[in-house]
């Protein structure tokens, strides 16, 4: 439970304090505000062993207690929040790699299907079907030519298109 803290006004009568960001519109420095909080016996007694020790008021020590509590979360929410994304990187990457050997893979089971091979200029960046390197606009490459209508089209740059052996067949 928050308790809103007060204080007495010039005319002699309590009003509740501004917050933080109505001291920070006036201009005004930064207020410390009181917290209230019920803690154990054991504890109250080893913060006060402990303030002694350190020869400090215990509401110093509970208040650099909880400030370095609240870095620490930070620091460890923001060390997770990186991990968290470099492995959620990592799976990207793996399923793209796994996409395109999927793709080439069906790219290459089709180019088998393939009845010839049109030599064309490309007008646009297109990856070979077989080897996957990127072919530039302009360059030559060849069109595969299927036996059904409904097939992908496959380009293919010249060295991965299928050349006739000594004996007259392609590989």
């Amino acid at each position: 439970m928050y308790h809103g803290v007060t204080h007495a006004s010039e005319k002699g009568r309590r009003e509740p304090e501004k917050d933080e960001s109505s001291a920070a519109q006036d201009g005004g420095e930064k207020k410390e505000r009181v917290l209230h909080t019920r803690v154990p016996a054991v504890l109250e007694r080893e913060l006060k062993r402990f303030a002694d020790n350190l020869r400090v008021p215990v509401s110093n020590l509970v208040r650099t207690i909880l400030e370095d509590a609240v870095k620490a979360a930070d620091v460890a929410g923001e060390g997770m929040e990186n991990r968290l994304k470099r492995a959620a990187q990592a799976l990207e990457e793996k399923r793209e790699k796994m996409n395109e050997r999927l793709e080439r893979s069906l790219a290459q089971a089709a180019l088998r299907e393939a009845i010839a091979f049109q030599a064309v200029r490309l007008t646009r960046e297109t990856a070979c079907g077989r080897c996957a390197e990127k072919m530039p606009r302009g360059t030559e490459a060849h069109l595969a030519v299927m036996p059904t209508m409904d097939a992908p089209r496959l380009f293919v740059c010249s060295a991965c298109v299928p050349q006739e052996d000594e004996e007259g067949e392609t590989p």
